[in-house]
């Protein structure tokens, strides 16, 4: 074993741990978990914890079961909702493997990993920042009509007795005992609706801290008797929840997206990277906006891209490139607006990755940027101006996913194969559905 090992051997006595849980993600990007006792680690880090596969969510079939969870002692972190005056309880997220010892190809932290590598030839890391957007609500209707918001405040309210507030303060202060650094938090726009962005690290350092602040979330909501969710569009009235993600490729210590006195200070690998993402959007869009949910955010506007284009800190393109700040060069970066807080993190940002690395390889050239506000110009104006609609609906996306090249060698066969297969199993549950609007506009006239 191991340095990190061991240093997991010796917390599990100092902090009285009595359960450890073992956290990975399905393909649809929900954290699955299974605990162990601390006698049992030590085997877990050298052989894994045996599960069915075939039981996860597009993990293996029935007669490829056998699957295992290697625990990664460098995720080891004290739950803080389990850690009250009793005994303490722990996790560490896993890889996945198959009996033989090779990386489950299923697994989407290993998707993650792998595209990651590929970069890390080419001399890159790459590094992410999100700003993750959910609502709270008083409970939820089982009825599916609208849930009842936490508050009535507005975008940076600060409101006395404010419960959004409260709630914020608690929960960052569970991040951070979690090693999770939070750079900002306030109420957005919607009622109820908060935001909190966490600080820059590694992709996926950011996907698992992603996976851990969606448990938190909830977990801190809960126990004040709220119900917290990352539905991209909960109402038709409201904005709906992105995460806006930050990304920069860096070569070493240097920021590979920085060159001096280039125009926005922005470089020749920082320009393909946008252009790489722009050229492959609506390919990517079935993973970076997977739900058929996604789609209504998508057609609001105000903070949700509809269009495929960039602009220099205009928000109402897709990408923007924030206004750069001149003794900070380290600190040029690109913002992706259209992820929601929904997706699987660790397939949203390989693809993302895969796109960018695509535009810089092949030296795609980027497009004239967007300097007007795109929801105002008029179809025929966003045509001549060589800006294309992102898909309208689950089933557009699904349709241009299909034939994508990229998206294939990015998820890999098994994942691409059961992700389409999925989404279209969602499409058509939904397309079948006979909604209030339908009903509430027909009953009385036809």
């Amino acid at each position: 074993m191991g340095k990190q090992e061991d240093f997991v051997l010796r917390a599990l006595e100092e902090r009285d741990v009595r359960f450890v849980r073992l956290w990975f993600t399905d393909v649809l990007g929900f954290l699955k978990s299974v605990a162990v006792a601390p006698a049992e680690l030590e085997q877990a880090f050298a052989e894994g914890i045996g599960f069915d596969g075939s039981s996860i969510e597009g993990f293996a079939r029935v007669y490829e079961s056998d699957m295992l969870a290697k625990p990664d002692p460098s995720t080891f972190q004290i739950l803080p909702w389990r850690s009250g005056e009793g005994p303490s309880t722990a996790r560490m997220f896993c890889d996945i493997v198959m009996p033989d010892g090779s990386p489950s190809y299923a697994d989407p932290r290993f998707v993650l990993k792998r595209t990651l590598s590929k970069a890390a030839e080419k001399g890159f890391t790459f590094y992410t920042h999100p700003e993750i957007e959910f609502y709270l609500f008083k409970d939820v209707p089982e009825d599916g009509s609208a849930p009842v918001p936490a508050d009535r405040s507005g975008f940076f309210d600060h409101t006395a007795q404010s419960m959004g507030a409260d709630f914020r303060r608690e929960a960052i202060g569970m991040l951070e005992q979690m090693g999770i650094s939070v750079e900002f938090s306030h109420h957005e726009g919607g009622p109820g609706q908060q935001e909190i962005d966490l600080r820059y690290a590694d992709a996926l350092s950011t996907a698992d801290n992603i996976m851990t602040f969606r448990t938190v979330i909830r977990e801190v909501a809960l126990s004040q008797g709220l119900w917290a969710s990352f539905m991209p569009k909960p109402y038709t009235e409201h904005p709906g929840s992105g995460m806006h993600t930050h990304v920069s490729l860096f070569e070493g210590d240097n920021n590979a997206f920085f060159e001096a006195g280039a125009e926005y200070q922005l470089s020749k690998t920082g320009r393909q990277f946008i252009a790489g993402i722009l050229k492959h959007a609506n390919e990517i869009s079935v993973v970076t906006n997977q739900w058929v949910n996604s789609y209504k955010r998508m057609l609001w506007g105000a903070e949700a891209p509809s269009y495929i284009c960039w602009g220099h800190n205009n928000r109402s393109a897709m990408i923007r490139v924030p206004m750069y700040k001149p003794l900070k060069g380290q600190s040029t970066r690109v913002e992706l607006r259209s992820l929601d807080a929904a997706c699987n993190p660790y397939l949203a940002y390989a693809v993302v990755l895969a796109a960018g690395m695509k535009g810089i390889e092949e030296g795609y050239e980027l497009p004239r940027e967007a300097e007007d506000d795109v929801w105002s110009l008029s179809e025929r104006e966003r045509r001549s101006l060589g800006i294309e609609p992102l898909p309208r609906s689950l089933y557009d996306a699904i349709n241009i996913a299909e034939s994508s090249e990229l998206l294939a060698d990015t998820l890999g066969e098994q994942v691409f194969d059961f992700f389409l297969r999925n989404k279209r199993a969602e499409w058509d549950d939904y397309r079948g559905q006979v909604s209030p609007f339908e009903r509430e506009r027909m009953l009385p006239v036809i």
